[in-house]
């Protein structure tokens, strides 16, 4: 069995088949380079690695098939590709290696759309390297963070004002995307949760000064929203992963199973036969209802109504497996 860092050594390499040097991988990964070797060494029992100009490379797998799209595909991929370039300033290599790899394997069915595809991605890359290539460098660490499911810590600037001041975060990222804006082109955007707390960010990648990867894995809620309106492209955006739950705790102790959980400050109130109304912010995920499950009888939930439905429905469907 793969062990957890040789799983995210795996799917960053499968991520950068270009290849990637010992000391990218180790900053991706959160440790120190002296380790790589290691992880490298376990990978090659599962999956063909080699070295090539310094370079950790990894062997396409029997499994990966080529790319076939119909004509009609390509098309709508060059038209959306057009739009991004129109609509964003998002510029990488990345994005120009993969539209090359599209095109080659479209040129024998759709030459013209391979053609166009393919002065698409000459472009890509010429402005690419005029652009900063810090957000490039952002962008993959933020990318191997939300692959690999670990919190990073952000250095980012944001407004006071007229004075321009550097903050530090530590982040869950749970998206990566564009946030619509008024104001030009669409920014790129990460949106995650502030470690420790339940509140949601979405940052402009173009203010972030550096990103590290934390040795802390994370989780996404069930049912998260991705990104909605930003009022100004400086200005965080919130969004709610979280549900106010109204219990009826018939055991103290109860509130322990709920530790694990990201939520907000618990409000009690006692009642006269010794059980306690508790209200607070939880995160809605599938871990939420499995809580609730393991304390068993020693707590109902009162609200949200949809949330006491989805619960009972949930516990129906288990109950249907052993009649």
């Amino acid at each position: 069995m793969k062990g957890e860092r040789v799983a995210q050594l795996e799917l960053i390499l499968r991520s950068h088949p270009e290849g990637l040097r010992k000391s990218d991988i180790a900053r991706r990964i959160g440790v120190h380079r002296s380790t790589i070797g290691r992880y490298i060494d376990e990978l090659k029992q599962y999956s063909e690695i080699y070295e090539d100009n310094n370079l950790v490379k990894i062997v396409p797998g029997s499994d990966d098939e080529p790319l076939a799209l119909s004509v009609y595909e390509s098309l709508a991929l060059n038209m959306g590709v057009e739009m991004l370039l129109k609509n964003s300033e998002f510029r990488t290599p990345h994005l120009a290696s993969g539209l090359r790899k599209i095109a080659v394997g479209m040129q024998g069915y759709a030459p013209k759309v391979s053609a166009d595809i393919m002065a698409i991605a000459d472009q890509v890359e010429s402005e690419a390297n005029l652009a900063n290539s810090l957000q490039n460098e952002t962008l993959e660490v933020l990318i191997d963070a939300w692959v690999s499911g670990r919190i990073v810590r952000i250095v980012h600037t944001h407004k006071e004002g007229d004075i321009v001041l550097d903050e530090e975060t530590e982040l869950a990222p749970y998206f990566i995307g564009f946030v619509e804006n008024d104001k030009g082109r669409n920014p790129v955007t990460v949106t995650g949760r502030l470690r420790h707390t339940t509140e949601i960010v979405t940052l402009d990648i173009s203010k972030i000064k550096s990103v590290t990867i934390l040795n802390e894995t994370y989780t996404i809620p069930d049912n998260l929203k991705a990104f909605r309106r930003m009022e100004t492209p400086a200005s965080p955006e919130y969004v709610v992963d979280t549900i106010p739950l109204t219990l009826l705790v018939k055991q103290k102790s109860a509130l322990n199973s709920f530790d694990a959980l990201t939520h907000g400050e618990i409000r009690t109130e006692k009642n006269a036969d010794g059980t306690r109304i508790c209200r607070f912010d939880a995160e809605n995920s599938i871990e939420l209802i499995l809580r609730i499950i393991q304390c068993g009888d020693a707590v109902e939930v009162l609200e949200p109504v949809k949330f006491r439905n989805k619960l009972k429905d949930y516990l129906e469907n288990i109950l249907k497996i052993y009649r």
